[in-house]
């Protein structure tokens, strides 16, 4: 089964290489978003602790 997860893996890494060469703007867009994406899931986490000790 570990061979499954490491062609797996491999793909996926080729695929994110490709994809950042061939089309790097979007790319970034693509990693701006899940970064955007992450910071508003923490400051919902925290918005969601402050009502609670309110």
């Amino acid at each position: 089964m570990k061979w499954v997860k490491r062609i797996l893996v491999t793909a996926v890494v080729i695929f994110a290489l490709v994809y950042v060469i061939s089309r790097p703007d979007d790319a970034a867009n693509a990693v701006q978003g899940a970064v955007n994406a992450v910071f508003g899931a923490i400051a919902s986490i925290g918005q969601f602790f402050t009502s609670l000790a309110t």
